[in-house]
């Protein structure tokens, strides 16, 4: 008998704040025969693709096949599977298509039929059985879901035989996020039902024609359990996951048909539950062996349980990392079990394959593949000309130099982020220090066509990794924070050792010359070089988190900070928090005579701007607070030279369809206890816009998708773009939540421009001249 593999595939959209482009290989995986086909769930700039691993002569796996739709848009391809040893489906979601192959020679698969649809999210489910087909659409956020049955005799031409909705369709049911089909039985999970209490529903083919569906739920259901998250269908029975029972515990439970009813027949609950397993995550059968994936068990490094009639066993390869999420996928057949670890390296992802022959099962093998990567360019400047630099889109930005992130000290998974600067005052030397989802990256430009990666300050021993890592500059100390890294605390590096470092010995690994316990994690720290005084945002995990809000540190001694006071604007912050994003403090030259000379500090804070006088470490005093329209989530800023215009961004609103495109605020301070919005620059494009910095009349802004993006404020209230360089060139630059231009640093004095992309890298620009 063929056993079907099924696939439910939970896609997680991450909002603006934590966006991420990690591809999230193994989201999906099929088994056909001994191949293992393994797709990728957070593709959302590229075209998807399903890979196919099969076993070589001496027994490992290796990529055999890569397939796609041949299309140039992204379109979610691969994020949902299912397969028999002829047939594999797989579902495209944001093309609202779903794809049918048959198997040809070795472990070639020929397009045979497209199943097209209006619905969104079509195809983010499939299941398929002898020539019937489901499809779920499980509905986006706040919209209720469906689900369709299709069949067909050859696989081209397809007729939908069945569409359900839940009795009662609810925004977020998840109707349609997992599906069974076996014979003349199928199963519809929805496990956003009341309140993700989460129910199924199952129907019978009689007479050619699918009986109207017959509500299964659990007896003891509550809020949250997830009830119908997983299915599969074996022997007339159906099983069914809920992973969020027993707070995230996790069960599943076996049902059989008396009748005209359900009757639930065994249950099944986690032998190791430490952490949250959401046992029930995904279930399949591998031989005689029952598996149930339990992708949070413990640090969230995840587990598979394995049940036989002779006992359980726990699956837990040594290579599983902290959020590896093992287990969030299964497919099985008599011989093989794949399981999907999407969060394996920070998210790229990889499978594990285990070999089944009865009782014996061997050694998992690891298989991955990375796509979207690009080759280091250095040696000279690739200049901008006819709107590209090499293969980059661009205008009036010519690209010095490019480093991929393996280039700066960062293995598979790990990302860039923040970026700054620092010149020798001695030696006239410039160094980008790059952050990293491990660590710090110290880069050498004295040739920036040529860059030299001198080498890797770790997190510190106490710390977890974090996508989050801001780097400030005093003097010739560099300071590094990170958000939600536990007890990272703040590094100090004395950077003067650059100076004597051999550079035929690099990369090499620094340590910290000092670390400053009084915070544990920070989103971000800034630094105002004239007054000698740091500020720690977004504090927390312990030590004196000011509530978020503004630590303030001593710096006079720059190795050795003291901590100065807390200050924290009530009147902002979601939930009346205070709590800062980022901040700018300036010694402020603006027009506003009665705060000339003072210390400001100008604070994003979530749902406003704040503005304070923090002169006064012990005793600091809000001035005034600054809103404006359609507020998602307040994010970053930078006063002009005069202080008197700050320019703000705001990092949910294109995400949130509160705007059309990319927006920056624009605030008159001419009073800063009347602030005044002067109006609102809109970009041409509509990517997130994350980080911004002003020098002189430009404004040099880094969002997401399209890259660095350089604007022309010499009229304050007019800005005007005049270039940009694109740091990733594929994709739209619209509003989708995922990373690419994090940050950028153009303070150096001869003209170079770093920025940081995700997962691309480090780009070295120059501004082309133009003639004002």
């Amino acid at each position: 008998m063929k056993r079907l593999s099924l696939l439910f595939l939970a896609v997680l959209i991450a909002p603006a704040a934590s966006a991420q482009y990690a591809l999230q290989f193994g989201a999906s995986v099929a088994v056909s025969g001994d191949d293992v086909i393994v797709g990728e769930g957070r593709n959302l700039l590229l075209p998807g693709t399903a890979y196919v691993f099969s076993p070589a002569a001496d027994g490992t796996y290796e990529l055999s096949a890569r397939i796609s739709a041949n299309t140039e848009t992204a379109d979610g391809y691969g994020r949902a599977l299912a397969a028999d040893d002829e047939t594999l489906v797989v579902g495209a979601p944001q093309a609202m298509r779903v794809y049918v192959h048959r198997r040809g020679m070795g472990p070639l698969w020929e397009h045979i039929g497209t199943i097209e649809s209006d619905v969104p999210g079509f195809g983010a489910a499939v299941a398929y059985s002898d020539g019937h087909l489901l499809v779920g659409a499980p509905g986006e956020r706040g919209e209720s879901g469906q689900a369709f049955a299709f069949h067909s005799g050859d696989g081209v031409t397809w007729t939908e035989t069945g569409r359900w909705q839940a009795p009662e369709p609810a925004p977020n049911d998840r109707f349609g996020g997992a599906l069974a089909i076996s014979g003349d039985l199928l199963a519809i999970g929805a496990p956003g039902i009341d309140e993700r209490a989460g129910a199924v529903f199952s129907a019978r083919r009689e007479s050619g024609s699918w009986s109207e569906p017959m509500a299964i739920r659990h007896p003891a259901g509550g809020s949250g359990d997830s009830f119908g998250a997983s299915l599969m269908i074996a022997d007339g029975r159906i099983g069914i996951g809920a992973p969020g029972r027993s707070v995230r515990s996790g069960e599943v439970t076996s049902w059989s048909r008396d009748g005209s009813e359900w009757v639930l027949e065994s249950t099944m609950r986690p032998f190791v539950s430490d952490g949250s397993p959401g046992f029930g995550t995904s279930i399949a059968m591998a031989g005689d062996h029952f598996v149930a994936g339990a992708p949070g068990t413990g640090a969230r490094e995840g587990a598979v349980h394995r049940f036989t009639a002779a006992g359980a066993k726990l699956l837990q390869p040594d290579a599983l990392q902290f959020r590896s999420g093992f287990g969030a996928a299964l497919a099985g057949n008599e011989s093989v079990l794949a399981v999907g670890a999407n969060g394996q390296d920070n998210f790229e992802g990889a499978a594990f394959i285990y070999s089944v022959s009865g009782a014996a099962w061997s050694q998992p093998q690891m298989v991955w593949y990375d796509s979207g990567k690009f080759a280091t360019v250095t040696g000279e400047a690739n200049e901008c000309e006819d709107d590209t630099a090499g293969g980059f889109a661009c205008s009036e930005v010519d690209m010095l130099s490019f480093l991929t992130r393996e280039d700066v000290g960062a293995r598979r998974g790990i990302q860039m982020s923040d970026v700054w600067g620092w010149e020798d005052p001695e030696t006239g030397s410039e160094y980008a220090l790059i952050g990293r989802t491990d660590g710090t990256s110290i880069v050498d430009l004295t040739d920036p066509y040529n860059p030299v990666y001198l080498g890797d300050l770790p997190l510190t021993s106490t710390a977890n990794q974090s996508l989050w890592r801001d780097i400030k500059v005093y003097r010739d100390h560099a300071y590094v924070v990170a958000d939600g890294a536990g007890a990272h605390h703040m590094q100090i590096l004395d950077l003067t050792q650059l100076r004597d470092l051999d550079r035929s010995q690099v990369p090499v690994t620094f340590t910290e010359t000092n670390i400053y316990k009084g915070v544990f994690s920070s989103h971000n720290i800034v630094i105002n070089e004239e007054s000698g005084f740091a500020y720690a945002v977004g504090s927390d995990s312990g030590g004196e988190s000011c509530g978020g809000a503004l630590h303030m540190i001593d710096l006079s001694d720059p190795a050795n900070p003291e901590f100065a006071g807390c200050f924290a604007d009530r009147r902002t912050g979601r939930g009346g928090s205070g709590a800062t994003h980022d901040a700018q403090c300036v010694n402020y030259r603006g027009p506003d005579v009665d705060y000339q000379g003072r210390e400001i500090c100008l604070s994003s804070n979530g749902t406003a701007l704040s503005i304070a006088d923090v002169t006064d470490k012990s005793n600091p005093t809000a001035i005034s607070m600054a809103d404006y329209p359609n507020v998602a989530y307040t994010h970053q800023g930078w006063f002009d030279d005069e202080h008197r215009y700050f320019y703000l961004n705001d990092e949910g609103d294109e995400v949130s369809g509160l705007v059309d495109f990319t927006r920056t605020l624009i605030f008159d301070l001419t009073d800063l206890e009347d602030p005044v919005l002067a109006g609102e620059y809109l970009a041409e494009t509509s990517s997130i816009d994350h980080n911004l910095y002003v020098k002189g009349d430009i404004m040099y802004q880094t969002n997401y998708q399209a890259g660095l993006r350089i604007v022309d404020i010499s009229d304050r209230e007019r800005p005007v773009e005049v270039g940009y360089f694109d740091t990733v060139p594929y994709g739209p630059n619209d509003s989708a939540p995922v990373l690419g231009a994090w940050s950028n640093y153009p303070y150096f004095k001869s003209g170079v421009i770093v920025v940081t992309s995700g997962r691309e890298g480090v780009f070295f620009l120059k501004r082309k001249t133009i003639d004002t």
